[in-house]
């Protein structure tokens, strides 16, 4: 049976942690391991996680921002299958990891992910988003398009062999990885078209402006690096059109 292992990097997280470690707990896929990064937390994350018996294991000190800490949790994993799972999301139901093995008991597959809805932070009942992705296309990523990184799951051998995050990008380093992965090595992924994770609006790419500026620039610096130049006109618009429908969309069913 294949082990999968969830890494979960957070900071100051004491009000939503809780949820996050119990959805990974309460999951019918009986071979997982939580690893949690902690950044040096000062509201009480350590003493959740001391009491967590449903982590496999923690550390906390401080790091070098969001893509070291998710790189640290990799580093620290022993599963054949490795997912990401933030400090402020959820598992939509018990069953999400038991349909993402099924997926890896094919040895042809190197990589699966799904869909998210962002919900409202004081009620995730309340969707405000839906990010609905699609089956992989070459090209589709100077469309400014993206599979929801949390819903990534790969192969720890993929890790090994083509790198972890590129701390270089401090707040795109995500986009690079898959971009690196899909478009540039190829490997195998499969897109699984459910919704599999909540996310409460206002993490670090989000919460401003600014951090939505500077990751479009990193994406473009990304983007320019493999195809010499792209399109600003072609890339903005083609964004902004598929955020609108984001917006518009609701899923099928949760």
């Amino acid at each position: 049976m294949l082990k999968i292992s969830i890494i979960t990097v957070c900071y100051n997280s004491a009000h939503t942690l809780p949820e996050t470690i119990r959805s990974v707990a309460e999951q019918d896929y009986p071979e997982i391991e939580h690893i949690i990064v902690d950044g040096g937390s000062t509201d009480g994350t350590v003493d959740i996680l001391e009491k967590a018996p449903s982590v496999a294991c923690f550390v906390s000190e401080p790091d070098k921002g969001i893509y070291d800490a998710m790189n640290k949790g990799i580093n620290l994993a022993s599963g054949d299958v490795i997912g990401i799972l933030n400090a402020d999301d959820f598992y939509v139901n018990e069953s999400v990891i038991n349909q993402i093995a099924l997926i890896f008991n094919d040895e042809n597959v190197d990589a699966c992910y799904a869909d998210l809805v962002y919900v409202k932070e004081s009620d995730t009942s309340k969707i405000i988003r839906y990010w609905k992705s699609q089956s992989f296309k070459p090209g589709l990523f100077l469309k400014g398009w993206m599979p929801a990184h949390p819903t990534f799951f790969v192969r720890s051998s993929v890790y090994q062999q083509h790198g972890l995050f590129d701390l270089k990008y401090r707040i795109a380093s995500d986009v690079e990885m898959l971009f690196r992965l899909l478009e540039v090595k190829r490997i195998n992924s499969v897109y699984l078209p459910q919704t599999i994770i909540k996310m409460r609006l206002g993490g670090t790419t989000n919460k401003s402006l600014k951090n939505i500026q500077k990751q479009n620039q990193e994406v473009l610096m990304i983007l320019d690096a493999y195809y010499d130049r792209v399109s600003r006109i072609h890339f903005f618009v083609s964004k902004i059109l598929n955020r609108c429908q984001q917006f518009l969309s609701r899923p099928p069913s949760l």
